[in-house]
């Protein structure tokens, strides 16, 4: 009998169990994000500090939604970094489905965001509401990178909840394998400075 999941209510446990994904505890799997950086122009340093301002600002206005916190801070970054324009385009909410090899689970769900260049996906957005942390988006972002029908390049990811921001890559493969960066906050201006550092240098590695 075939098991339909939800992939918000989806757990790493199961993710374990089900497609034996593993976590690489060797910071050289995910060398993406600690170097080689490009340089972000004073410019653009000046619209990270408004992108900043704006949500220390919805802090004083609670609830604070998924929604809204995709537009005031993924969509502006996205923008920012060029991932509106050419090679690349931008789906919201698109809905993915993967299988077990036994065909026993089958995971369903909506990305809150997805960046794409033909059919590589660069990066899984998902904007978690403010009163969860990154950790809590992990294993559903995890879920939704596993349906990437490309299976010879990486696909990178990015949570952001609580004005916090964490990178992801997975490597599919028998067994696929993931990578997790450090834990970015909005509040710290060097932080948000080289969350979006972060984001174009994984735009540059595919472009």
């Amino acid at each position: 009998m075939v098991q339909t999941i939800q992939a918000k209510n989806v757990t790493l446990r199961s993710l374990i169990d089900d497609f034996g994904i593993q976590l690489v505890d060797d910071r050289t799997f995910f060398l993406e994000w600690q170097g080689n950086l490009p340089e972000v122009s004073e410019l653009e340093k000046q619209l990270l500090d408004r992108i900043r301002a704006g949500f220390v600002n919805l802090l004083n206005y609670p609830p604070l939604l998924e929604g809204v916190i995709r537009m005031t801070v993924v969509d502006p970054l996205l923008f920012l970094g060029g991932f509106y324009l050419p090679p690349f385009h931008v789906r919201s909410e698109p809905s993915i489905e993967i299988q077990t090899e036994d065909e026993g689970i089958i995971i369903t769900g909506s990305l809150d965001t997805l960046v794409l260049k033909d059919r590589l996906w660069v990066l899984v957005v998902e904007s978690k509401r403010a009163s969860y942390s990154v950790e809590a988006g992990l294993a559903q972002i995890l879920a939704y990178m596993l349906a990437s029908p490309d299976l010879d390049q990486p696909c990178y990811g990015m949570i952001t909840s609580s004005g916090s921001f964490m990178f992801i890559k997975l490597v599919k493969g028998n067994p696929p394998r993931y990578a997790v960066s450090k834990l970015f906050g909005i509040r710290e201006p060097e932080d948000l400075v080289a969350v979006f550092a972060i984001l174009k240098r994984l735009g540059q590695l595919v472009a």
